[in-house]
């Protein structure tokens, strides 16, 4: 499995948390809760899959 089938950008992001807005997943991706960036590309910040999952296992009921 490669890497890249490990990360998220802010679009996976939206779509995992249902199609929130542009702002709406910089807001949530700007908390310093958020886990930090796996790393910063061209196309701009990636993070960990398993490390979102785990924000949005303990953040659900916070996130709107």
């Amino acid at each position: 499995m490669s890497m890249s089938q490990h990360l998220m950008g802010p679009g996976e992001i939206r779509d995992r948390l249902g199609g929130i807005s542009r702002q709406r997943v910089y807001q949530i991706t700007s908390d310093p809760t958020f886990p930090m960036p796996y790393d910063s590309l061209l196309m701009g910040k990636v993070w960990r899959i398993e490390d979102v999952e785990s924000w949005i296992l303990n953040h659900a009921h916070r996130r709107r």
